[in-house]
């Protein structure tokens, strides 16, 4: 199966999970699991918040970040992946100056 993020609608939420400004996603979602494309413009961020039945992986495409996962902050660029495992608890931040733009999965488990 191929998912094509450029034929699908971008969905915009605001202050995401309780972060600032908005994210936006390409997202495809087959009723239990989510894989998007997403981006957080300057400033932006999704708020921290616990993965109590899923993981997710972050893979960024474009953009410099800041992840903060179960309390250790790392910085982000372009070919790194960040991994929440289930149970953990983190948020993606963009200091940057340009888009944050990257891939991720959300399974449930």
């Amino acid at each position: 199966m191929i998912i094509d993020f450029s034929r699908m609608d971008v969905t915009v939420l605001p202050n995401f999970k309780g972060g600032e400004k908005e994210f936006a996603a390409n997202m495809f979602f087959d009723g239990t699991n989510r894989i998007f494309k997403g981006v957080l413009v300057p400033g932006a961020t999704i708020g921290m918040h616990t993965h109590d039945t899923s993981s997710e992986v972050i893979y960024v495409l474009e953009g410099v970040g800041t992840t903060v996962l179960d309390g250790v902050t790392e910085t982000l660029q372009p070919g790194d992946c960040s991994y929440c495992k289930k149970g953990s608890t983190h948020t993606l931040i963009n200091k940057g100056e340009a888009d944050l733009v990257f891939f991720a999965v959300v399974p449930q488990q």
